[in-house]
């Protein structure tokens, strides 16, 4: 095997690989035969089928596979032998043809970035530390009560808390959604639903009434087309229902699972499950802190962009879960979400390295229960913990995930830390804080 390298850019690197062209024929010769042994033909007996019968039926896709599995070998060995360290799988270029007795391939990819040694007593980290009080409890039951309301037809005006329901069409520039005729929808006024930029212009409005307006759907907007795009929309009101609260009784209570249908244990209940929030977000936030820190004092670190641009298709999906992996991705949307994706790569490889460089490992324990405080929001949580166990993509996520919690806690451990005191409100809802 014979290996050349090229440095594309700082981290992007080509590798033009050549091998012997026999070693590819000896196996695909050696497949064929392992296949003679294994497939049935109708009017053969099992191992006794030609080799050109083979050949002829099962050819193109052994030669496919072998030369495959060779790109494989060779790859891993080429890079060994440099000394490379690839952040994701390569491009490969090759037409699989023999040329003086040996197939050549190239290999594009970026490696890893040198990473500086990550000082973490100059970061300045502040530390939330919040609580979960009875207005947060009396706040976290009327929440439930109007996830719980029921609508009703009104013939009125449309007023907050309402809801509308409308035949629309949207003309943007390049889009109109739907292709034909007009899509109906219901909106809460005042909910933050998909449709809210619609609740200004259907506020006091009523069945039958038609609007016509300018409308700039925001980059979450779930219909890829609109997404971030400003459209003229055409829409009638079909109906407008108001809503009516459920009481706080027993029967309310039951649907929770609470047998009892008390008051006190609801309350017992709402705090345990409020307090397992917190517990989230707090980790979250000091995670985002010390990632934030990290990578704002180590700016300068070079990013592979395969990783930036992983994060930010993550980011935007997770912003818009309308979103199909069948559809693309918005441009706009992507764009917006490199920046931050930037910040969250170096942030990660950064968090990585100084585990690496502080012998920092898993704690099992934590990992365990982590998965049981997940399991306990199921209705059946033994099932929710084997389907963990038993799933070892998972079990990596959430390895990973604590794995993060534990070097953020550590820096935070050495860092110079200002304790922080919020409500519980503003850490779960920071968007509301007012400057």
């Amino acid at each position: 095997m014979q290996v050349s390298l090229e440095n594309v850019s700082k981290l992007e690197r080509k590798l033009t690989v050549r091998f012997p062209a026999e070693q590819f024929e000896s196996k695909v010769r050696q497949r064929i035969s392992e296949l003679g042994h294994s497939v049935r033909l109708k009017g053969f007996r099992p191992g006794r089928i030609p080799v050109k019968v083979l050949e002829q039926r099962y050819g193109d896709q052994v030669r496919g596979e072998a030369l495959s599995d060779l790109i494989g070998t060779t790859f891993r060995e080429a890079v060994q032998q440099q000394n490379l360290q690839p952040v994701a799988n390569p491009n490969i270029d090759t037409d699989g043809k023999p040329e003086n007795g040996e197939i050549a391939y190239t290999a594009t990819f970026e490696v890893m970035p040198e990473l500086p040694t990550v000082d973490v007593t100059i970061l300045k980290i502040d530390r939330t530390r919040a609580e979960v009080g009875e207005p947060d409890i009396d706040k976290m039951i009327e929440t439930l009560r109007v996830q719980r309301r029921v609508f009703e037809k009104v013939d009125r005006a449309a007023a907050d808390g309402d809801m509308v329901i409308v035949d629309y069409v949207a003309q943007s520039a390049e889009h109109r959604h739907p292709a034909e005729g007009r899509e109906r929808a219901a909106t809460v006024l005042g909910g933050n639903t998909a449709l809210a930029v619609f609740d200004t212009a259907l506020t006091g409005h009523k069945a039958g009434d038609e609007l016509a307006f300018e409308a700039e759907f925001p980059v979450s907007f779930p219909i890829p087309q609109l997404a971030g795009k400003t459209a003229r929309v055409e829409l009638r009101v079909g109906e407008v229902q108001a809503s009516r609260m459920p009481e706080v009784d027993t029967a309310f209570i039951r649907n929770f699972g609470i047998a009892d249908g008390t008051v006190a244990t609801f309350r017992k209940e709402v705090r345990a499950n409020l307090e397992r929030e917190l517990e989230n977000a707090l980790r979250a936030r000091l995670r985002n802190e010390v990632g934030g820190k990290l990578a704002a004092a180590y700016a300068d670190v070079e990013v592979p962009k395969v990783l930036q641009r992983a994060e930010a298709e993550a980011l935007v999906r997770a912003a818009m879960p309308g979103l199909t992996d069948q559809q693309s991705i918005p441009a706009a949307a992507l764009e917006a979400a490199l920046p931050i994706a930037h910040q969250r790569v170096i942030a990660g490889l950064l968090l990585r390295q100084i585990a690496q460089s502080n012998n920092l490992r898993v704690d099992n324990g934590k990992v365990t229960d982590r998965i049981m405080k997940i399991a306990s929001t199921y209705e059946e949580p033994e099932q929710v913990v084997e389907l963990y166990r038993g799933n070892p993509q998972m079990m990596d996520n959430v390895r990973t995930a604590v794995l993060e919690d534990q070097v953020s806690e550590w820096v935070a451990d050495h860092a110079d830390v200002t304790e922080v005191s919020l409500s519980f409100d503003e850490v779960m809802h920071p968007q509301n804080t007012t400057a």
